[in-house]
């Protein structure tokens, strides 16, 4: 695992990464070249391989128990479905290879039909499946500390999102692992940061794109005046 490991004591290359401190470090979005990936080859002054190898190290050491067969799981259902099951049948396949029967579903108002389905799709595999709407609580926008004006509808009731309940609500039914559909940016957030289960998106929220942020990235061109 550890091939770039001559590369780690190297005096003359952690001189060069020392002459070289303006550039960011980690900062892979720029690295061409990659080494990471096939475990050889040139590494680059700034990859985090060099700059913070005992970070690297302690990371893998923390792959245990749980955790690893977590990424277990996940390897295996990419081997397995590689580009042939869409995000929906790799929840599934994810879930049985780790042995989860209680799923959570987490979703937006604004994604109930799909959020059915989704639930409908999850139970008709033999999963126990609990959901929650964002909107559970019927809290008003204005006890969170927003003015009428700040409201999509001012002057009305105007539901906030409720994502610390979305989570407690599934915590205390005791999802072993729990799905976003289409919760607000900031809202996921929320969310992921109260449930005790682990998490995974299956729709993530883009209202312009219908759901699809990454169409704003392959087609730039088009969204620039929107980016």
């Amino acid at each position: 695992m550890w091939r770039y490991d001559k590369y780690l004591y190297s005096s003359a290359l952690r001189q060069y990464m020392a002459s070289s401190m303006e550039l960011r470090s980690p900062n892979c979005a720029y690295c061409k070249l990659k080494p990471c990936y096939r475990g050889e080859g040139k590494v680059p002054a700034n990859c985090p391989m060099v700059t913070y190898p005992e970070i690297v190290r302690g990371a893998f050491e923390k792959y245990i128990g749980f955790i690893r067969e977590i990424h277990r799981a996940a390897t295996l259902v990419e081997a397995e479905g590689y580009c042939i099951w869409p995000r929906l049948r790799e929840v599934v396949e994810f879930a049985r290879k780790l042995g989860i029967r209680r799923i959570g579903v987490a979703f937006c108002i604004g994604l109930s039909s799909e959020a059915e389905l989704v639930v409908r799709y999850l139970e008709d595999k033999g999963f126990e499946v609990y959901s929650v709407c964002c909107k559970c609580g019927a809290v008003d926008k204005t006890r969170i500390g927003l003015n009428e004006d700040q409201k999509l509808r001012p002057g009305t009731f105007e539901a906030m999102c409720n994502p610390i309940a979305q989570a407690e609500l599934l915590n205390h039914v005791g999802t072993e692992f729990n799905v976003v559909v289409g919760l607000c940016i900031g809202h996921d957030t929320l969310f992921m940061m109260h449930s005790k289960a682990p998490v995974t998106y299956l729709i993530v929220k883009d209202r312009v794109t219908g759901h699809n942020p990454a169409v704003a990235i392959y087609a730039s061109s088009y969204f620039r005046t929107r980016l």
